[in-house]
């Protein structure tokens, strides 16, 4: 395998904004199904995205970083798309947890 070009942060940043702009157009993959199977969400990206800033000395809000991962603000973004988890859900998430725990 060959290995990535010395300045890897121009690819990364791509593939992220990628990976933003497919989670953006898959708005019926809902949140608790991503840490269900993935072990992260959106809010965890949001929450990745502020850490980032921070230690880069430019340090954002949770709001700003939920609004630059969700691509409008969190709470219109839960109006629209966001349905309350169902019993199994939940249940797959609770047994998701132990295992990761």
């Amino acid at each position: 395998m060959n290995p990535l070009p010395q300045d890897t942060t121009a690819l990364e940043a791509a593939a992220f904004r990628r990976l933003l702009a497919h989670l953006r157009q898959r708005s019926d993959v809902q949140n608790i199904d991503l840490m269900i199977l993935a072990g992260f969400c959106r809010n965890c990206l949001a929450n990745w995205l502020q850490d980032a800033a921070g230690e880069a000395g430019t340090p954002i809000d949770r709001a700003l970083a939920r609004e630059w991962v969700y691509g409008e603000p969190y709470a219109d973004w839960q109006a629209k798309h966001q349905r309350e988890a169902t019993p199994e859900q939940l249940a797959a998430f609770a047994a998701a947890q132990k295992a990761h725990g």
